[in-house]
């Protein structure tokens, strides 16, 4: 199967396929460890998470993943301070809390983490080299990356020098040769993190982290890197520019980047007051439905986070839910049962190309909307099947229907799991009570019974196998 994805660096979907037999090297960027994630922050490790499942699921390689943690940064050290911690004790706390929200969420482990801080050795090796070809300057401790000196600077923001403006995270303590030049290596303050390097005690700036942990596991050449839309610039460009001076090779040869998460149709920012942390979601909807909403939009384009998309999302989890229910019941009635077996080649084929058009959609640029579409359309017609009342049924159709939900799960991750809650055990109970009075001809308890299963939120259907019930959508 082709797949195709949009490539920020040339503006068109281009067919991906590994610069190494089947080995993709993959880097996302990861979290700054000074505060808990947010769901901005999600967006973007759930979809390069998923992706991650997809090429090796779909594409069948071995996907190598990178996702850092920045564990020394201006913000990490402004947060702990405010706190009265050292920046150490503050990352290492925050990246516990990661660990917490990322499995919260079914985020799969990358295959490495690594972090600025283990990583000096590989950071200062990287200067120096750039130094040597003639790419940096000093100025006022601070060892500097010229931009002019990199012709193609601004080829993945389509900025020339003239648009550029001062990268975000370096304070305009000097005046340089250009407005886009970038830290590469920060003198040390008193009182601050800091380590030996050729140039006195300092720490490293913040784009050049991720160039030397990304060469360092992936080699000269990624072939995908990943992350938010707003590290385009200068995240990103900067990490060009440094890793292909340093080496003269292309540093990523696909460049992907997902689009904004607004909250309430305004966009997400500490000064509106409206940061929406994973923590504070993960206490109200399960991970099924929080990855049901980040997939319900186009990963490359704005999504907006409210209280429709969210119950949406739990009304799609909730006919995931009601399905398996009905698989569950069927299942129960034909095994020991096979007077009510048949063979139904046709819906063999049906599913065959359900399970096809959802990795079409997922090949073309992960196109989650259109897969979620298919998987809708697979639930709407199934569910037809499944009724109690066509008498019989294929054991085998019914084992094809849960391997494709197993492999809508093993990519997307968010088929709820068929655990047994408290509330399930009392509506059964409550639903064996009333089949028991309805044999007993005690119609009015049977009826009783009824409004109570129906006052919990579920709708007890009798069929001619027996009662089954299922939630009823709000």
């Amino acid at each position: 199967m082709e797949i195709r994805l949009f490539n920020t660096l040339t503006q068109k979907k281009e067919t991906f396929f590994p610069q190494e037999g089947k080995i993709v090297r993959f880097y996302v960027c990861g979290p700054t460890v000074y505060d808990l994630i947010h769901i901005g922050n999600a967006r973007v490790f759930v979809v390069f998470d998923s992706l991650r499942r997809f090429l090796e699921y779909s594409g069948g390689w071995e996907v190598i993943m990178v996702q850092n943690f920045t564990d020394i940064d201006d913000k990490i050290i402004k947060r702990a301070e405010e706190l009265g911690e050292s920046p150490e004790e503050l990352a290492e706390r925050y990246i516990t809390e990661y660990w917490h929200d990322a499995e919260n969420l079914k985020i799969r482990k990358a295959t490495y983490h690594p972090r600025a801080t283990e990583h000096i050795e590989d950071i200062i090796a990287l200067i120096r080299t750039l130094e040597e070809k003639g790419y940096t300057y000093e100025k006022e401790g601070d060892i500097l990356f010229d931009v002019s000196r990199f012709p193609s600077y601004g080829k993945l923001s389509r900025k020339n020098l003239d648009e550029l403006v001062e990268g975000a995270r370096v304070e305009a303590r000097y005046e340089k040769k250009n407005p886009a030049d970038f830290v590469l290596w920060k003198r040390a303050k008193p009182d601050e993190p800091s380590w030996e390097s050729p140039w006195g005690r300092g720490r490293p700036g913040w784009h050049i982290e991720c160039s030397a942990m990304a060469m360092k596991y992936l080699g000269p050449t990624l072939d995908i890197h990943a992350g938010g839309i707003d590290l385009i610039f200068p995240h990103h460009e900067n990490e060009i520019a440094q890793s292909e001076a340093a080496t003269g090779k292309p540093f990523a040869r696909f460049f992907l980047h997902n689009g904004y998460v607004n909250i309430n149709r305004e966009k997400m920012s500490k000064s509106l007051g409206n940061i929406v942390t994973v923590r504070e979601l993960t206490q109200k909807y399960s991970p099924s439905v929080l990855r049901l909403a980040i997939f319900s939009a186009h990963y490359r384009s704005p999504i907006n986070l409210d209280e429709n998309l969210l119950q949406s999302s739990c009304q799609f989890e909730e006919r995931i839910k009601n399905f398996l229910r009905n698989i569950g019941f069927i299942e129960e009635k034909v095994k020991d049962n096979p007077p009510l077996w048949k063979e139904d080649k046709e819906e063999y084929r049906k599913i065959d190309e359900f399970y096809q058009s959802f990795q079409e959609a997922l090949a073309d640029d992960f196109n989650t909307p259109q897969a979620l579409g298919v998987l809708g359309e697979f639930l709407r017609l199934f569910n037809q099947y499944l009724a109690p009342y066509r008498g019989k049924w294929d054991l085998q159709v019914l084992e094809k229907m849960r391997d494709f939900l197993k492999a809508v799960e093993e990519i997307l991750g968010i088929i709820p799991e068929e655990e047994m809650k408290e509330e399930d055990e009392i509506i059964i109970k409550l639903v064996e009570e009333r089949e028991g009075a309805r044999k007993n001809r005690d119609w009015e308890r049977g009826d009783r019974l009824r409004e109570e299963i129906r006052s919990r939120g579920y709708i007890v259907e009798d069929t001619p196998l027996g009662p089954r019930f299922f939630k009823m959508e709000e």
